[in-house]
């Protein structure tokens, strides 16, 4: 059928699979300490037979560190999507309209408070729920602001966004100021941005989240369909609009809340990747969104890479390099 681009996306769906696979290889082979193929999947597989070094360079740093950029970049770009979906419109990001502004707030109350109220140990599970409800709060306030008898407003959904970020970030400077030096180290890293602090307790307390988020949205991808011919259209199709609406919401506010809470703040993947996706496999949300998933966690892995070798032996903040990447990009 002319249009059908179904079998293109199912060979995309298989690239950016082994593309992922490749990307997340050359992540763990990189680093100040050059690894093979071969002793990186030694490492893996074959641990008995590994260097001791050899092992402690891969499970420790690396490996830890290439699988939460995977989680994290594919947690953005499918939030750009699924933003987009809701919003009906491809301007809409997590980052652009003032979500992460509100996830990013929240984390920062917990560094700052949190520790003092419930001790460091909780920090690790109050991070995630506390961007969690951040930016839940910031997606339900932006969408009551920008919608109006069932339709949005996209100058009202900028603007709204604009000053949704403007009010956090002066909230979030008012934390800054009551930190302490410790804490401002922390809070300069949630700003900036960056995998640095992966570690395997992390990445096991945010995976729920995120299996969560995803799960709850890839059910309702017809339903995105639908909802792309307007919310009047979708109802006659059958498609519950409302309920739809709320899983997107609370889905968008789980993962990039999530990925806030362990990555800082991380800009511009969810406007690039789905609309590179689109211009190549369409606008299917069948297909768009584990395509997001799979293209975001294939970008930040490099972006990864780039932030860690471009001024070894220091290393560039990964926000910086997406910014690079997607200011250029959504000009």
């Amino acid at each position: 059928m002319a249009g059908d681009r179904s079998a293109r996306a199912k060979l995309a769906l298989i690239l950016l699979a082994l593309l992922l696979t490749a990307a997340c290889l050359v992540s763990v082979m990189t680093g100040p300490v050059p690894l093979s193929v071969a002793t990186v999947t030694d490492a893996i597989f074959a641990p008995e037979t590994a260097d001791l070094r050899d092992l402690a360079i891969v499970w420790s740093v690396r490996l830890p560190r290439t699988v939460l950029a995977v989680l994290v970049g594919g947690a953005l770009a499918f939030s750009g999507a699924l933003m987009q979906g809701l919003f009906r419109n491809p301007l809409a990001d997590p980052g652009l309209i003032g979500v992460s502004a509100g996830a990013t707030f929240a984390a920062f109350a917990a560094i700052v408070l949190g520790e003092a109220l419930l001790g460091a140990a909780a920090l690790i599970y109050l991070l995630p729920v506390g961007a969690f409800f951040g930016g839940l709060i910031a997606t339900i306030t932006l969408y009551l602001i920008a919608t109006r008898r069932g339709r949005t407003s996209v100058a009202t959904m900028l603007l709204g966004g604009i000053a949704i970020a403007a009010l956090m970030m002066a909230a979030s400077g008012v934390l800054i100021f009551m930190s302490n030096d410790q804490q401002l180290r922390e809070l300069t890293f949630w700003s900036l941005g960056s995998l640095g602090g992966a570690s395997w307790p992390k990445i096991i307390a945010v995976i729920p989240f995120i299996a969560t988020g995803l799960i709850l949205a890839l059910g309702f991808a017809s339903g995105f369909n639908a909802l792309a011919l307007g919310e009047a259209e979708a109802r006659h199709l059958g498609i519950k609009v409302q309920l739809l609406k709320r899983i997107a919401i609370v889905a968008v506010a789980l993962l990039t809340g999530t990925a806030v809470a362990v990555s800082g703040s991380i800009g511009f993947i969810g406007i690039i990747v789905p609309h590179l996706l689109r211009l190549s496999i369409g606008p299917d949300y069948r297909y768009l969104l584990p395509a997001s998933i799979l293209f975001g966690a294939v970008l930040l892995t490099g972006a990864d890479m780039v932030s860690r070798t471009i001024v070894a032996p220091a290393e560039l903040p990964i926000g910086i390099v997406t910014a690079f990447l997607g200011a250029p990009f959504f000009l």
